[in-house]
């Protein structure tokens, strides 16, 4: 089987609660190539890590992100939620895929690359998400690698792919199959999916020839590519 990049999904969220600290480093630890961060920004512009538009589900506290300061996060989550720069610091050499969530328009965009930049982690750092976020980034950074996040089984326009200039498309692993493999191939770019977690998908997958698998599970996906 071919080398595929195993990105660790939200960290090693089995072991760890998701995008914190402690799960990126676990997920680095367990043989992750990359990890893959969800990123939004506080009331006052600080892009931090979380998935969801509140604290409810992983910090049972119901209170908006974006009507919250980062130094109030900070204070009701006693430091859980880290900013992507604590982030990209304590991913040190490696290779980070951030998901920008939410609504993205040319200020977030510009906020997230700037704190890239201000990290030197531009050159180890690519993004995903869908159309529209893509384009902000592109606009933010025209040197930006782009995983253009695509959903549905038609391909992404023409228009879009100039406009976006996506290395990668990220599909759903699900809608997967040899000819979407081989026509995302055909047509040049690098195929990432997302997010297998039984040894039954990660294996038709690696069979299909994909080039990169986002999982909540990268110890096995490891293991099934290393032949371990």
């Amino acid at each position: 089987m071919q080398t595929v990049t195993a990105v660790a999904h939200r960290g090693d969220p089995y072991r760890f609660r998701e995008n914190t600290l402690d799960s990126l480093r676990s997920a680095l630890d367990r043989g992750a190539d990359a990890v893959e961060i969800d990123v939004r920004l506080t009331r006052d512009g600080v892009p931090v890590l979380l998935h969801d538009d509140t604290l409810e589900r992983l910090w049972e506290l119901g209170r908006p992100l974006a009507a919250l300061s980062a130094e109030e996060v900070r204070g009701l989550t006693a430091g859980g939620v880290p900013t992507l720069a604590q982030a990209l610091m304590a991913t040190g050499d490696s290779r980070v895929m951030v998901d920008l969530c939410g609504r993205v328009d040319r200020r977030t965009a510009e906020r997230v690359v700037d704190v890239i930049r201000q990290s030197g982690a531009g050159e180890r750092v690519y993004y995903c998400a869908g159309a529209e976020a893509m384009l902000a980034v592109r606009a933010a950074d025209p040197a930006a690698e782009i995983a253009l996040t695509w959903t549905t089984l038609a391909p992404p326009r023409p228009a879009l792919l100039d406009a976006v200039r996506p290395r990668w498309l990220n599909y759903r692993f699900s809608l997967v199959s040899r000819d979407l493999a081989a026509r995302v191939h055909h047509d040049g770019h690098l195929l990432s999916v997302w997010t297998p977690d039984t040894r039954r998908s990660m294996s038709r997958l690696l069979d299909l020839g994909v080039d990169s698998i986002t999982t909540n599970r990268v110890d096995v996906l490891r293991a099934l590519r290393d032949g371990a």
